[in-house]
């Protein structure tokens, strides 16, 4: 009777997670984060701090992701939109050192809120390569406010930002590496679990069916201008919260970290990894914190001059980028996706077992 009452059990959860879209991201998400904490445990500090950088890109590139991959509007000033969150959480805490970290998480997402909802507004009208150079023009522009508001900003000194220190009870020997990529990693999994959510429900098809066809959106009783700006608002929060921890990481906040590269390599790194899919900007979005660091040993190993060593991390960003665009047209997502989809059809197709061929009957 237990064994039946188990396999009860097991069918009702089994049931439960296939009808519950919302519990089976729960249960996904809290395995991954089992497997993150451990990996934490087994590099090094430093690794830690990568894995950081890697969090933090993950949540800006995942909001992108919803903004041009869901609903279809290209971005060029996401870096700009970071920067607002981060400059937020340090003069923050210029005025109140003393402030909780979440409180100052919470002050960057309302912030970078209220401005997505300025520019979505604003650009609510564009399309296409008008809405892509009204964005460029915000990221060129924004990292001028703070040379010329050096009282506030820190001017080109920028503005320091303490890294947040390990609890007591984690022990005195706990790196501080670790506990800042505890943190981005919970960021990031709840920001990803939040958005997987959304684009599950009537919200994400609004948005899918905005991008697909405005005009067959109207016919349909979506209200086009509300749903972009809907999206605008949502990828500015997760870059305003990205921006956030990118001050903690670095430890300091000034222009010259949010200029119009950042915004051109996370707009990369959904691309990359697979535009439209949240676990492509997780793709991506290691590739941007690993890629340069490995043709950075690469350029030293050479032995090469200076001014070349310094441009061969550049060429060979390029370069994986045109390979990844023409091998993988739908990303790495997409390709790993189409590669297991083959995998299981040889293994349907080696498993199938062939009837045999009846033998003559005997005269």
């Amino acid at each position: 009777m237990s064994a039946l009452a188990d396999d009860t059990d097991d069918e009702s959860l089994g049931s439960a997670l296939r009808r519950s879209t919302l519990l089976r991201h729960g249960v996904f998400f809290v395995a991954l984060a089992a497997v993150l904490l451990v990996a934490t445990y087994l590099v090094s500090p430093f690794h830690d701090y990568e894995i950081a950088g890697v969090a933090i890109y993950t949540i800006a590139a995942a909001g992108l992701t919803v903004l041009t991959g869901a609903n279809g509007q290209i971005s060029l000033g996401h870096g700009a939109l970071m920067m607002i969150g981060a400059y937020t959480t340090s003069v923050l805490l210029q005025w109140r050192p003393g402030l909780p970290m979440i409180v100052t998480l919470l002050g960057a997402v309302v912030s970078t809120g209220l401005a997505g909802s300025i520019i979505g507004v604003a650009g609510a009208r564009l399309r296409g390569p008008y809405l892509a150079g009204a964005t460029l023009a915000l990221a060129v522009a924004l990292p001028q406010i703070p040379l010329h508001f050096a009282g506030v900003f820190g001017g080109n000194q920028g503005l320091n930002v303490a890294s947040p220190t390990a609890p007591a009870a984690l022990g005195a020997d706990f790196p501080n590496e670790r506990w800042l990529a505890w943190l981005c990693l919970a960021a990031a999994l709840v920001t990803l679990f939040l958005l997987a959510n959304l684009l599950s429900s009537s919200v994400g098809r609004r948005l899918r069916t905005v991008r697909d066809n405005e005009v067959a959106a109207r016919l349909a009783g979506v209200d086009v201008a509300r749903t972009q700006v809907l999206a605008f608002v949502i990828s500015a929060v997760c870059a305003g919260l990205a921006g956030a921890l990118f001050a903690y990481w670095v430890s300091i906040t000034s222009p010259t970290g949010f200029t119009l590269t950042l915004s051109l390599q996370l707009l990369t790194a959904v691309v990359i990894g697979g535009l439209g899919s949240l676990t492509g900007a997780v793709w991506g979005s290691i590739i941007l914190i690993y890629l340069p660091v490995l043709t950075g040993d690469l350029a030293s190993n050479l032995s090469l001059s200076s001014d070349v060593a310094n441009n061969v991390p550049l060429a060979i960003y390029g370069v994986v980028l045109v390979v990844a665009m023409l091998v993988f047209p739908r990303g790495l997502q997409g390709a790993l996706v189409s590669l297991a989809r083959q995998l299981a059809r040889v293994i349907r197709m080696r498993g199938t077992v062939l009837p045999a061929v009846p033998s003559a009957p005997e005269q």
